[in-house]
This record gives C-alpha cells, structure tokens and sequence, in this order.
C-alpha cells in the first residue's frame, strides 16, 4: 500500500467534525474532547500493527519495531487551543500516521520508527506549554511552581492531570522514552505569511527562537490632569509609549527576523482624570542567534534608561521568562531541503518564531529538523485557519521522503 496524502487531508476534515463546533477545534489538554480525539488516533494506527503506550507525562507513543532498538520519531500534538484551527498541531500526527502506514506495508524497517502524540503543547488550560516534550526532553524543572497553577475554574493542575492517568511528581519518568531516539522530525503549518509571501508551498525550518520576555515598571507621579501642565509632568505612560515605538527600529537595527513585542501596558491609577504613576509594560523579543538576541535585550534597555531621563521617571526590569535559541541538526537539514526540492521543485529555509516540542527534542540532544507547509493569510489559533489542500498533500509526500532518507542514511 502506497503513500495516500489526500487519506491525510480527509482524516483531518473527520477530525475538525468530530471534535470541533461551529467556533473551530476544541481539544484543550486534559478534557474529554482531547481524550475523544486520543482515542480516535488509537483507531486510525491500529491496522499497522504499531504499539501503543502512554508514558507518565500522558505522551502517546505508537512504536512499529523495525531491524534495530534505534529509533526514528516521528512527532506532533493534537491538542489544541479554544476555538483553534483544523491543522495546528494534528496535521503532523495524522501526515505522520500516513507515513507509518505507507512503513508498515512495506515490511520491517531497518530503524524502530516512533510516533508521538506530545501532551499538552498548547497549555491553554493552565498556561504551561509543551508539558509533555519538556517531561520526555527533562527540561521540566519547575514542579513546584506546577503543583499551584489553576484553570479557569479553580481547578489545580495536579489534580486535572490525575484525572487523566498521569502523576506530576512522576512526569519526568518520561525520559526514558528519547533514550534510543536518533532523530525527530515534525512537520508543522507555518502559523505565519512568509511563505505564502514568497508563493512557496513548503519550507525547511533551521530552529526555534530565543525569546527573552519582560515586565518593565515604569514609575512616575499621580497628578491631576486638569492642574498640571504638561511640561512639569512625570507621566510613566510616557516611558512605555517611546519604548514601544522604539522597538522598531531597535528590531530593524539588529536584523536577520529580529522580531520584538509590546504585549500590553497597564497603567494605575488608570483614570483618565490622573497622570499615569505606574506603568507595567510586558516586552517579547525573539531571535535565532544568541548573541543577536541578547543585542535586541541590551538596546531596549539603554533606550529604557534613556526616556526615564526624558520624562524625568524612573524604570525596572524583572524577567518573567528566556529561553534560548533551538538550532536544528544541520545534516537533517539538508535532507529536509532536498525532500521538498523532491516534493515541489523549490526550497526554503525559515526559522520559527513559535515555540515547538521539536525544540525540546533538540534540547535533550537528539538530531532534530521541522517542515512548514504554507499557511494562508499567515493564520493561526483561529477558525480561519487554513492551508491549500493541495499543499497538504504536498506535505504528507514531503515528511514521507524526509522519513525515507532519514531511515537510509542512519540505517
């Protein structure tokens, strides 16, 4: 039985019906409709023949033993946010259900080959994303700070996640699973328009961002707004507003996809009769390179101090949360590159802004690559999410010769 990408575009139709409403995908983490789904995948992989077990970080693995213990992953998530899209995250588990058929009917493949449903990779329940690769990947350090988090009904996450037979204090068993793991691949929709900008149907992805994220307070004086003349205010607005206009230029300046993001500013006293005393003003910035984005970090700080002085107020940082750039394998890279020059004749190679399990895989130190398929109108987390189904299917046949050379090359 041969490779059959429309089958893929078709499953994903079946599961937008079973487990959407009219306002998109609804398969949060940790609910019934993420179980339902889970459940529906058992189905589909079953005529292969591959195993299934579910670790202690409620990963969902579908093992197809092959000549060696070696293996290959293959991975995504099919969880998804409130009200998301119909690809974001399930088209790289059902593209790679597709592969591991068109593997099974083959015969026994010369590596194991794996495929893993990550648990949790949005964390739009309680707020911790990538929950089940940061388990397997052992980066998952900060249970106590786990044990407190709440969704939105009061409910704690321990207690959320028991309900689904996993045990937080346990979760880092899960690392066991990347122990004969010697490459991971992920196919993904872009979430973005730069290909679609370029009219290119596929693109290689050379990592993950770094992202360094902030709270920057900016305290001035209440004054009333009718008595105090503007040239003796110490308006803190005043900072985050030069701050959030300057960070154009200081991504501009530092290049090479610098991208950089004024998320919200919140001003107490916050009445509209009232000099603003207090700014709280929360700063994104992101790069592929180290060094470039520690430049983005240092330039906004020197600005920061330099409109304190302007408006005569003062300024603090306080990190709310960093993580460093992913660099994909270079060698996985290059047959990802001539897999899609097999698959549409043109390649291109992206980093990603958005974090993805593929990074935590990398960060345990498996050899890992990331395909992007277009996405149209760069949309994502959203109803209107969507990608030609003729790119799709371009995308299924694309991860399938990446698996291939990737079984020939470390066979």
């Amino acid at each position: 039985m041969g490779l059959e990408p429309k089958r893929t575009v078709a499953e994903l139709a079946e599961l937008r019906e079973l487990t959407g409403d009219e306002n998109g995908a609804q398969r949060v983490a940790w609910t019934d409709t993420w179980e339902t789904a889970r459940e529906w995948l058992r189905g589909k992989v079953a005529a292969t023949g591959a195993v299934e077990e579910i670790d202690e970080a409620g990963n969902q693995w579908f093992t197809l033993a092959g000549d060696s213990d070696k293996a290959l992953l293959i991975g995504g998530h099919i969880d998804s946010v409130p009200n998301g899209g119909w690809l974001d995250g399930c088209l790289n588990v059902m593209a790679g259900v597709e592969v591991l058929r068109r593997i099974a009917a083959d015969g026994k493949p010369p590596l194991t080959v794996r495929l893993v449903n990550w648990a949790d990779e949005e964390g739009a329940r309680f707020g911790r994303s990538l929950f089940g690769s940061s388990a397997a990947a052992g980066s998952m350090r900060d249970q106590d700070e786990l044990r407190q988090r709440r969704d939105a009904n009061g409910i704690a996450l321990p207690d959320a996640l028991r309900e689904h037979g996993v045990d937080l204090d346990r979760a880092l068993d899960a690392q066991k699973q990347l122990e004969s793991a010697v490459a991971y691949l992920e196919l993904h929709i872009e979430q973005g328009p730069v290909l679609e900008s370029m009219d290119l149907p596929l693109g290689v992805v050379l990592g993950t961002f770094g992202v360094e994220r902030h709270q920057i307070t900016w305290k001035g004086q209440a004054a009333h707004a009718g008595s105090t003349p503007m040239d003796k205010r110490r308006d803190a607005l005043a900072g985050a507003a030069k701050l959030a206009l300057e960070i154009r230029p200081i991504a501009a300046e530092v290049g090479e996809g610098a991208v950089c993001t004024s998320g919200g500013v919140v001003c107490k006293p916050g009445i509209v009769t009232s000099v603003v005393e207090t700014a709280e003003q929360l700063l994104d910035q992101r790069h592929l390179n180290a060094g470039s984005l520690a430049r983005l970090l240092s330039l906004a700080k020197e600005a920061s101090e330099r409109f304190a002085a302007e408006e005569d107020i003062e300024v603090s940082w306080e990190r709310i949360w960093s993580i460093e750039p992913i660099l994909f394998d270079a060698a996985l890279i290059e047959l990802a590159d001539q897999s899609i020059r097999d698959v549409s004749g043109t390649a291109h190679r992206l980093p990603s802004g958005p974090l993805h399990d593929a990074a935590e895989v990398a960060r345990a130190g498996v050899p890992t690559v990331m395909l992007f398929v277009q996405s149209l109108r760069g949309l994502s987390h959203t109803k209107l999410e969507d990608t030609r189904k003729e790119h799709l299917e371009m995308s299924v046949e694309a991860l399938d010769r990446l698996t291939a050379k990737t079984l020939e090359e470390l066979a």
